[in-house]
């Protein structure tokens, strides 16, 4: 500020900037401003310096682009799910007739394989097709499907990442589809593991956060939960389009999983945002929050 203050007392020249501040004790994320620095002549005063705090006008902006980006999304993947469905069924079909065909029971172990693999994917499509109905809500602790998601996550990578937990104790049960939830936070529990390769931290918060806006709905309090990582973070170049379905920075990823997760979270009326720079990635799962008379 000193430098810009002084360029203008010298030049008398008007300076406009955003500004980037860093986290405080007292702000503990990030914040954006609009500083106006402009020469003055009143009194003894030489300079006008204008100051608005922006990052909440610019994170509504940035929701809005998202809920646009997953409308075009959603239509994508509906369409992608109408092509995969259709030989869905042939597959199965013929993996049926040809475990008939075999005596050997280790033989028709491969069948039932495909077999297995085609209902999987016959749900998954199903899921992505949506919305075949309203979410089955019920009261759920938020805590306790994350833990679940984790314990998958220890199953799937014996690698054992470091899992750290900032959870907020007083956040209250919230009427959700826990089928749909615990998919959605795999996914994005998911997404972190792979970017940090088995070696990194991964840290779960919970937060709940009032006055909060998600399109153009203001609500009187929503949880915030959030899956950070500590990897090299999303290419600058894709940040724009991750939840559109098939982009993906991996060679064996699908790009399927972020867009599937928005969708889910969608359907509670949330919504995903993300954060990301080498060194931390933080998805931010915001969902309203429905208190009930138990609290966990």
């Amino acid at each position: 500020m000193r430098e810009i203050l002084s360029r203008v007392a010298v030049t008398g020249d008007h300076y406009a900037n955003e500004i980037r501040l860093a986290p405080t004790e007292v702000h503990s994320e990030e914040r954006t401003i609009d500083c106006h620095v402009s020469p003055v002549a009143i009194d003894d005063a030489r300079l006008l310096v204008e100051v608005t705090d922006v990052t909440r006008r610019m994170q509504i902006s940035r929701e809005n682009a998202l809920l646009i980006q997953h409308g075009a999304g959603r239509q994508m993947i509906r369409q992608l799910a109408h092509e995969i469905k259709n030989p869905l069924g042939g597959i199965r079909g013929a993996a049926q007739l040809l475990e008939r065909q075999l005596e050997g029971a280790e033989l028709r172990e491969y069948t039932d394989v495909v077999i297995s693999e085609t209902d999987r994917l016959a749900a998954l499509v199903d899921t992505l097709l949506g919305p075949g109905g309203p979410p089955n809500k019920q009261p759920v602790n938020v805590h306790e499907l994350l833990e679940y998601v984790v314990r998958i996550i220890e199953a799937e990578d014996d690698r054992r990442l470091t899992i750290h937990r900032d959870y907020d104790p007083g956040l209250p049960l919230i009427d959700l589809d826990r089928d749909q939830m615990v998919q959605a936070f795999l996914n994005l529990m998911r997404n972190a593991a792979a970017a940090l390769d088995g070696q990194g931290t991964i840290t779960l918060r919970s937060r709940a956060v009032t006055n909060f806006t998600i399109g153009n709905v203001r609500h009187r309090v929503i949880a915030s939960l959030e899956i950070e990582d500590d990897g090299p973070g999303i290419p600058t170049d894709m940040q724009d389009s991750v939840f559109y379905p098939l982009v993906t920075s991996r060679p064996d990823g699908t790009g399927l999983g972020l867009p599937a997760a928005q969708e889910l979270i969608s359907r509670h009326g949330g919504l995903i945002e993300f954060d990301s720079r080498p060194g931390r990635t933080v998805f931010m799962m915001r969902i309203p929050l429905k208190q009930v008379n138990n609290v966990g």
